[in-house]
């Protein structure tokens, strides 16, 4: 059985935890550039059948 203080220092040691974090970042980084590029392409998009439909008013 480990001591208190070798699962301690074994504990520090591990960078599993990191790896996950890691991922996690940029996960959420791709995620939004994904939001930012899909609501840019919407106002594009609604700019253009706005423009559109008024042109099929005049």
């Amino acid at each position: 059985m480990q001591t208190l203080r070798a699962q301690m220092i074994e504990f520090i040691r591990d960078e599993r935890g990191a790896t996950a974090i890691e991922y996690s970042f940029i996960a959420t980084l791709v995620s939004l550039a994904i939001i930012a590029g899909a609501t840019m392409i919407g106002d594009r998009l609604k700019t253009l059948f706005e423009t559109t439909a008024a042109g099929f008013k005049s």
